[in-house]
């Protein structure tokens, strides 16, 4: 797609609707885009090529927007292969073209690929600017959002913010759905553990007159910014976005399913306002990790596995971590036909996240509840939403 944004900064970036697995582990069915786009001015910048995947149709889009002309600069914002698959086609495209980026992505530029550059670095660093004519673009480094060498790049002319994988999301930016979801599944899945450096980073942008936001992923916003940074905000401090009741259930023979349902529609007999279930055998895990940030409950539903914690849900319990996981009441139900051991080892990987209130009483089922409803588990309903 080639598409004037502004006057002077273009789109040239490409969908890949064909892809199954984003990073080979995250499910989009809609398929994902690699943004790029190119900053019109006395002297011609491109930020950031694609995916090897869609590199023939991105060289066509630079083309179309040059128009003939040549390239200055290309800035690297993040040295992922799907932001920078095409850097060797576009430097013997453009000979003379500057290739701008900060020391670490040099260093990983020479771990990724063999073409050589050396003679086109323009090494940056923090505050620093290029000078296009009629604008300045200044470089913001943003350390572990989500790798070490990631840059972000302020452009005077049109405010832009150039936000590299930061405000991007699942989905070609031909797909019509609403930003929030697929933005939340992105996030917490790609980016949640680095909370902390989001953070810093958007200390750096309220400082900023920032018109609009263009990510590497994602539609590029123009209105209602504040609503995106809010959300960035809420996330990146890692505070439940709504009020509900998230049941995770990992269930062997179906069991342990039809007990996390009689839960949920216990509490909803009570009157709790949102109350949303994952089969983590089934459903997409990454959305089930979406979910467990999204809300303020967390209901964790297991049955005992060789004396362990049924595979599914030991994989969740473990991204959660590694996604650092934090500040939420937790209720637990396990299941055992001679042993159940579940519920206490759940518990103890809770135990080394922070800020996790974890409620009695634990739900305890030995095979199956027959259509009972135990005295544990109105307890734990009415704890669930006190």
């Amino acid at each position: 797609m080639v598409k004037n944004i502004t006057d002077s900064v273009i789109y040239i970036g490409c969908d890949d609707a064909d892809l199954d697995l984003f990073e080979s582990q995250f499910e989009v069915p809609n398929g994902m885009a690699y943004n790029s786009y190119v900053i019109m001015d006395e002297k011609i910048c491109i930020m950031d090529t694609v995916d090897k995947r869609t590199a023939d149709t991105w060289l066509a889009n630079v083309k179309e927007a040059l128009g003939g002309k040549s390239a200055d600069y290309l800035v690297i914002s993040h040295m992922e292969p799907d932001h920078t698959g095409s850097i060797q086609a576009i430097a013997e495209m453009f000979p003379d073209i500057r290739i701008v980026g900060n020391a670490k992505t040099f260093a990983f530029y020479d771990q990724f690929y063999s073409f050589d550059i050396s003679d086109k670095k323009l090494v940056v660093k923090e505050g620093d600017s290029i000078d296009l004519g009629s604008r300045k673009l200044t470089f913001t480094m943003a350390p572990m959002v989500h790798w070490p060498e990631v840059m972000m790049t302020y452009d005077s002319g049109d405010r832009i913010f150039f936000t590299a994988d930061a405000f991007g999301k699942f989905g070609t930016l031909d797909t019509d759905e609403d930003w929030a979801c697929e933005a939340r599944r992105y996030y917490f899945n790609i980016v949640g553990k680095y909370g902390a450096q989001v953070q810093a980073v958007l200390k750096k942008a309220a400082a900023m007159d920032i018109q609009m936001i263009c990510p590497l992923h994602g539609p590029y916003l123009t209105e209602n910014l504040d609503y995106y940074i809010g959300k960035y905000q809420t996330w990146s401090s890692y505070e439940p976005e709504d009020k509900g009741i998230f049941i995770a259930y990992a269930s062997i023979h179906g069991n342990t399913a039809a007990a996390a349902q009689q839960l949920k529609e216990l509490l909803e007999s009570k009157g709790a306002p949102k109350v949303s279930i994952a089969d983590l055998s089934r459903d997409d895990m990454a959305e089930a990790i979406e979910d467990a940030f999204r809300y303020d409950r967390l209901v964790l539903a297991c049955s005992t596995y060789n004396m362990g914690l049924f595979t599914p849900m030991d994989s969740f319990l473990n991204q959660l971590k590694a996604k650092g996981y934090q500040k939420r009441t937790i209720g637990l139900m396990e299941n055992g036909s001679w042993a159940p051991v579940s519920a206490k080892l759940m518990k103890a990987q809770l135990e080394s996240m922070t800020g996790i209130t974890v409620l009695d009483p634990v739900v305890s089922i030995k095979s199956s509840l027959k259509g009972e409803t135990p005295d544990t588990m109105i307890q734990l309903a009415d704890e669930l939403l006190k």
